[in-house]
C-alpha cells in the first residue's frame, strides 16, 4: 500500500494531525477533498469563479500559516468554512457586493438530481420557494440541508448562538413547508 493510499483513508482530523506532524501530503489531500465545494460556497458570495478560487486558496494558505490555531473540538470542515466565510466577507466589504442564495444552491446541485425529471422539477420548485425566504433563513437551509453541517457548526460559521441557529432552521423549515403546500407544482 502506498503512502498516498494510507493518507486518503484517514479522516479530516487525522489528516490535519498528520499535517501538524510535518506531512504536507496530508494537507494536500484535505485541499483536494474540500476545494471544489468550498469554491462553490464562496462563489455564491462573490459571483466570480476566479475570485472564489483565489479566496479558497487563500483560506487554505491561512490554515497552513496558522496551523496551530485549529481547535479540534470543531470539525475541519467547519473550521475551513468559517475561515473562508470570513475572508469572503472581508473581500465583499471592499467590493460592496450582494449575496444571492440561489446561486449557492445551484452551484452545489448534486448531479444525480439531473437524472430524474420529477426530482428535477421538485428541485426547481424548492429553489424558487427557498428564494422567498429571508436571506438568514436561506443561508441556514443551505448549510444544514445542502452542506450537511450540524447546528453547532452552522453557529460557528455564522457567528451566532446555537439556539439562534436552531430557531432559524426550525422557522425556515416551517415556512418552507407552508410555501410548498401552497404550490400546486410540488409533488410530495
Amino acid at each position: 500500500m502506498k503512502t498516498n493510499d494510507l493518507v486518503n483513508d484517514k479522516s479530516d482530523i487525522e489528516l490535519y494531525k498528520l499535517f501538524l506532524e510535518g506531512d504536507n501530503e496530508a494537507f494536500n489531500t484535505l485541499i483536494i477533498k474540500h476545494r471544489k465545494k468550498l469554491t462553490n460556497f464562496i462563489m455564491a458570495y462573490v459571483k466570480n469563479i476566479e475570485i472564489a478560487e483565489d479566496i479558497a486558496q487563500d483560506s487554505f494558505l491561512y490554515m497552513i500559516i496558522n496551523k496551530v490555531e485549529y481547535d479540534f473540538k470543531y470539525s475541519f470542515k467547519t473550521y475551513l468554512y468559517t475561515i473562508a466565510k470570513s475572508r469572503t466577507l472581508n473581500y465583499l466589504k471592499k467590493k460592496k457586493q450582494t449575496i444571492y442564495i440561489d446561486e449557492i444552491i445551484n452551484n452545489n446541485l448534486d448531479e444525480n438530481f439531473e437524472n430524474d425529471f420529477i426530482i428535477k422539477e421538485n428541485y426547481k420548485v424548492l429553489i424558487k420557494t427557498i428564494k422567498k425566504l429571508k436571506k438568514d433563513y436561506q443561508m441556514v437551509i443551505y448549510l444544514y440541508f445542502f452542506q450537511g453541517f450540524k447546528y453547532k457548526e452552522i453557529s460557528k460559521i455564522l457567528n451566532q448562538s446555537i439556539s439562534k441557529t436552531k430557531m432559524a432552521i426550525h422557522r425556515a423549515k416551517k415556512l418552507l413547508e407552508k410555501y410548498l403546500k401552497e404550490d400546486d407544482n410540488y409533488e410530495e
